[in-house]
């Protein structure tokens, strides 16, 4: 029997987690398993074995589209991971369930950080339904780690970065990109190397993972322009960055201003592995350039 189970094989992170997790891991995606039902994610948690790892990737994160489609985001976001909870604490299996930083509402001044601690207080349907999944698996009484990240990006499915890349190699001069909100950017391939170090948490003094929150993002921040005119320069693209602000690009749901989150308790148990923004991003770019540039290769 496996060992771990990552819900949500085919995205962005969870792809990122079966390459981590290597041959330990049975990798499974819609509609191989549906986590809105029960007997369908029942059925597939059992190929664990007690004591095993499952790691929710799964969400409805069109974060605008949510808004209006507000039954398929709180299914997924909401009643799904409650679900999960519920069958993990009956089969004694570890739940490593995937957040946001949309819970907070972004208003703190910036740059200081959210903590762990700090009461959610989303703005949208989408930070809605993501917090009410959160309070849904501490609920179950399952063993868990909640992760919140936040402004993820990597080689696999739509993001930031890959956004601007397009733009850029269409010719488009300014890209007019948002300044004043500002965050971490955290690379996918890192949050699953984090994952997998939570996974296999061993400490003598503490026999098992703290059930609760936890941040997981890249050290540092930065803003949307920032990110965007790091990111072109280091693939080495033709651009022209024009900063805006939020009011000059109206969206349906409101974004966080400030999504800095602090990691002070994984830090505290001395398995922080997320490196600096900066650091990620260059390493990002110098594995996947050519499949970026060139994404039919």
């Amino acid at each position: 029997m496996a060992k771990t189970l990552i819900i949500g094989s085919n995205g962005q992170l969870g792809s990122e987690c079966v390459r981590e997790f290597g041959a330990e891991a049975l990798g499974v995606d819609f509609p191989q398993i549906d986590i809105t039902d029960e007997a369908s994610a029942r059925a597939c948690l059992e190929a664990l074995e007690a004591g095993g790892v499952v790691v929710n990737c799964a969400a409805y994160t069109a974060v605008d589209k949510a808004e209006s489609d507000r039954d398929a985001c709180e299914k997924l976001n909401a009643s799904a991971p409650g679900i999960l909870g519920r069958i993990c604490k009956e089969r004694d299996l570890f739940l490593i369930h995937i957040s946001t930083d949309y819970v907070f509402s972004g208003d703190r001044e910036a740059p200081r950080a959210w903590l762990e601690s700090d009461a959610p207080a989303p703005q949208g349907w989408y930070g809605e339904t993501k917090s009410r999944g959160e309070m849904a698996v501490a609920e179950s009484g399952c063993r868990h780690a909640i992760l919140r990240t936040a402004w993820l990006y990597g080689a696999n499915g739509k993001n930031f970065p890959k956004t601007m890349l397009r733009l850029a190699k269409a010719g488009m001069s300014p890209i007019r990109v948002v300044s004043d909100q500002i965050g971490c950017p955290t690379c996918a391939a890192d949050l699953a190397k984090q994952i997998k170090e939570i996974s296999q948490f061993r400490n003598f003094a503490i026999s098992q993972f703290p059930s609760g929150v936890y941040h997981a993002v890249s050290s540092g921040w930065t803003s949307w322009c920032g990110f965007a005119e790091e990111f072109l320069s280091l693939m080495g693209v033709e651009h022209k960055i024009q900063a805006i602000k939020t009011v000059e690009y109206p969206t349906p749901a409101k974004r966080p201003a400030n999504s800095i989150l602090d990691t002070t308790r994984l830090r505290d148990l001395g398995i922080y592995t997320m490196p600096d923004w900066k650091d990620a991003l260059a390493a990002f770019v110098k594995l996947n350039k050519e499949k970026l540039l060139n994404p039919e290769i």
